[in-house]
C-alpha cells in the first residue's frame, strides 16, 4: 500500500512539473508508446534530481545549518535558494567573495552530475522601495543579482553559456510577509533552479481523443 501511494504521488509530481515547465496544458494519449516514453524521461529526471538534491545537502552542509541556503524539490525543478544578504551587501549586486567558495561547490554538481540540464537564476527582493541608490527600482536590482550570479558562474567555473539564463521577479513573489524584518529577510534572495528537460505533446494526426494528465492519471494510475 505504501509503495502504490509513493508511486501514484512520484506519477503526479512528475506531471505536474511537466505541465509547470511547458508553460502549458500537456495532454497525453493513453497507450501512445511517445507518452510513455516521456514519462519514464521525466520520472528518471526526478530521480536524477533527488539524487542530486542529497549531494547538495552533503556538499552544503555547513551553509545549510547556518540557514545561508535552502534546498527543495519544487514545481519547477531543483531550488537552491540563497539569501541575499549573503551573495551581496545591502544594495548592491556585486557577489561577495565570500560567496565563491559555494558557488563553486554548485557549480561542480552541475557539471558533473547534471551536464545535460539548464540552470535558471532568479533574483528576488523585498518590497521596501530602493533609496539613494542608483538603482530605477527593485526589478533593475533583482535582475543585475541574478545576472552578477550567472556571470560569476560563466567566468569562473565550468558552466557554460547555454545552459544558464537570468530574470528578476522584484519584490513580486515574496516567500514570507514584508511587514517583519525575518521576512524581508528571507524575501531577498537568489534562487538557482535545476531545470528538468521537457518536450511538449502533441495530438498525432489520426489518433484518437487524447487525454489530458489528470483524465490519464484517475484512469491508469490512481486505481
Amino acid at each position: 500500500m505504501l509503495k502504490a501511494l509513493e508511486k501514484k504521488l512520484k506519477i503526479f509530481f512528475v506531471c505536474v512539473l511537466a505541465i509547470t515547465l511547458a508553460g502549458c496544458t500537456i495532454i497525453f494519449q493513453k497507450g501512445r508508446k511517445s507518452d510513455v516514453e516521456k514519462i519514464e524521461s521525466l520520472s528518471k529526471q526526478l530521480s536524477e534530481l533527488e539524487d542530486v538534491k542529497k549531494l547538495l545537502e552533503e556538499r552544503l552542509k555547513q551553509e545549510i545549518s547556518d540557514k545561508q541556503v535552502k534546498l527543495e524539490m519544487a514545481e519547477k525543478g531543483l531550488v537552491i535558494t540563497f539569501l541575499a544578504d549573503i551573495l551581496f551587501d545591502s544594495g548592491k549586486a556585486e557577489v561577495r567573495s565570500s560567496a565563491f567558495n559555494s558557488l563553486d561547490k554548485i557549480a561542480k554538481v552541475l557539471s558533473e552530475n547534471v551536464p545535460d540540464l539548464n540552470v535558471g537564476i532568479e533574483g528576488h527582493t523585498d518590497n521596501v522601495q530602493i533609496k539613494r541608490s542608483h538603482w530605477k527600482s527593485n526589478w533593475e536590482l533583482s535582475a543585475q543579482r541574478a545576472l552578477s550570479v550567472l556571470h560569476y558562474l560563466v567566468s569562473n567555473t565550468e558552466i557554460t553559456g547555454e545552459r544558464v539564463s537570468a530574470i528578476g521577479y522584484g519584490e513580486f513573489r515574496p516567500v514570507a510577509s514584508n511587514d517583519t524584518k525575518e521576512g524581508r529577510q528571507l524575501n531577498r534572495r537568489v534562487e538557482i533552479v535545476i531545470l528538468p528537460k521537457v518536450t511538449k505533446i502533441k495530438k498525432e494526426e489520426g489518433s484518437a481523443r487524447p487525454q489530458p494528465v489528470t483524465e490519464l492519471l484517475q484512469e491508469e494510475n490512481l486505481k
